[in-house]
């Protein structure tokens, strides 16, 4: 990608979960085309890591269902031009127990067992997070792009993933709805919506039900060129839009 046309060398970029995943491979992507990188996650060592290993950057340990931590954070970086919001959480749980119905042949019961505080930890970290990553954003900028990283099933909402189908799809109405907004005061704000990518996420997922799956999964760097393009000016005429990166997996 030219760095030129992108039009992101020199800004200031902020990157939640950027200690791994997505997050990661966005940060390296952001760095290669020149702009000056604050990478975040709840992981500190791990971002640290991603902080050493690529130029221009610095690392901090923001847990994004803490307000007052986003707020305190993101208000004491100054300048800020990009936002990548790519922090989030699934249920490892959840899916073991859909691994075990699969083996047993059995439809899988998830919701009826499902505890309030994993219930909660999922909307904390997907949902209420990404409104405390927009909202101290949105205070902290005077123009520029928000990229949030979604996900695709918010759309074909998988059996047994009430949970983080239903935070997901509720990160895409907030993004769309505070779009409509934010672009009055000059700020772009656009979702990824992945289908499943080779991150921390997928290397939990249980193999059975990675067998099950018809398609490919895709890299981080795949979706993290997507979302670089969505904060870069070649996309300055979207707002407000939920591009699906799913392969082919379902179209909506």
């Amino acid at each position: 990608m030219n760095s030129v046309r992108i039009g992101l060398a020199g800004k200031v970029a902020l990157v939640t979960g950027a200690g791994s995943g997505i997050g990661q491979a966005v940060a390296r992507k952001l760095s290669d085309l020149g702009a000056q990188l604050v990478l975040a996650d709840v992981n500190a060592d791990a971002v640290e890591r991603v902080a050493g290993a690529v130029a221009n950057a610095r690392a901090l340990s923001m847990d994004v269902s803490d307000v007052d931590q986003v707020d305190r954070v993101i208000g004491g970086i100054g300048r800020l031009d990009v936002v990548v919001h790519a922090a989030g959480v699934d249920d490892p749980v959840a899916k073991e127990w859909i691994a075990d119905a699969m083996l047993a042949c059995k439809p899988p019961e998830v919701t009826a067992r499902l505890e309030i505080d994993t219930w909660r930890r999922v909307m904390a970290v997907n949902l209420d997070g990404t409104f405390h990553v927009l909202r101290a954003s949105l205070r902290a900028m005077t123009s520029g792009s928000i990229v949030v990283i979604g996900s695709s099933s918010a759309f074909d909402a998988p059996t047994g993933y009430p949970h983080y189908s239903a935070s997901k799809a509720g990160v895409h109405a907030l993004a769309q709805a505070v779009a409509k907004e934010a672009i009055a005061f000059g700020v772009r704000v656009n979702v990824v919506a992945p289908g499943p990518t080779e991150t921390g996420m997928a290397a939990r997922t249980p193999a059975v039900m990675r067998e099950a799956f018809s398609g490919s999964y895709a890299t981080p760097e795949q979706i993290a060129d997507i979302a670089v393009f969505l904060a870069g000016e070649q996309s300055s005429n979207l707002v407000g839009a939920v591009l699906l990166a799913n392969g082919g997996r379902f179209t909506s």
